[in-house]
């Protein structure tokens, strides 16, 4: 069955969730229809829709104009086993001791290596992206500092790559805490590939707001790979919620709005170590004053 997109920008949330619900009513009806704010700083946001037969172009065209949006960019895609593609596409990723594969390259691990099973089919988090690399080779530079963690959060943990990676290495309260239903199921997932049921708690929770993250504070490390717009809004509170001489690994961070994310950060008590790019995304190493 073939697969059609049209995907369009404009400025401001209202605007673009209201050609978001007016898409809605097209004849032939899109199949899902989406409205994400860009993370380029460039304030636009991009409105797209997947329709299952050829969209009304005139319709679209009328509705660009009606809205004040760019000329919807109409495609169609080719039919692709996307699991299969995954899989072709990410190799495992090395970060430090930390090895992050998928089944179909269980072949691979390198010997004295910590692994980590993330499935192909639950791609957020796997260790590709820059953001979550980033991470990853900041707790390995932590351990390397002798560094030792036996409280650690991940919030907005995602897969919960990080913290099984900290689970991995030390023994404590690990928790992974995520707004998304789904994302808290794919975290309890991994954990049990990885045969690691129990060693991480995996929790639905916005922020710090959720009594099974308050019973466990205040924490050694806490890990946060989210956007600069959430980071900014839990500095209070995740600098809160470290002791003393403790560690907060973030990233989701693109490289223009990391100093940004470092001021506010140590209005709050909560200060720069150490920090990396990889690519276009910042991760940062930041210590809680002692």
């Amino acid at each position: 069955m073939p697969t059609f997109t049209a995907l369009t920008t404009l400025t401001g949330k209202s605007q673009a969730e209201a050609l978001g619900e007016a898409m809605e009513r097209l004849i032939p009806e899109p199949t899902g229809v989406g409205v994400f704010e860009m993370e380029d700083g460039s304030g636009l946001w991009e409105v797209g829709a997947y329709f299952t037969e050829e969209p009304d172009q005139a319709g679209l065209a009328l509705l660009a104009t009606m809205h004040g949006a760019k000329e919807f960019a109409v495609s169609e895609l080719p039919e692709t086993d996307w699991v299969a593609h995954v899989r072709r596409e990410l190799a495992p990723v090395e970060a430090g001791r930390f090895y992050v594969y998928g089944s179909h390259d269980a072949e691979t691990v390198p010997e004295g290596r910590i692994p980590l099973l993330i499935e192909a089919a639950m791609a957020f988090g796997t260790g590709h992206h820059g953001t979550t690399l980033g991470c990853l080779k900041a707790l390995d530079h932590l351990i390397d500092e002798g560094f030792e963690g036996r409280k650690v959060a991940d919030i907005g943990c995602g897969t919960a790559v990080l913290a099984m990676a900290a689970a991995r290495v030390w023994e404590g309260d690990f928790i992974a805490s995520d707004i998304d239903e789904v994302a808290v199921e794919v975290a309890e997932a991994n954990l049990k590939a990885n045969g690691m049921e129990g060693a991480v708690t995996c929790l639905e929770a916005a922020g710090f707001d959720h009594p099974g993250l308050q019973s466990c504070a205040p924490y050694d490390l806490i890990f946060a790979n989210i956007l600069k717009g959430p980071l900014v809004a839990l500095s209070p509170d995740l600098s809160g919620n470290l002791r003393p001489g403790g560690f907060a690994i973030l990233s989701g961070i693109l490289n223009e709005q990391a100093d940004d994310v470092v001021s506010v950060y140590a209005e709050n008590g909560t200060n720069l170590v150490r920090r990396d790019e990889i690519g276009e995304w910042t991760t940062l190493l930041l210590q809680r004053k002692g």
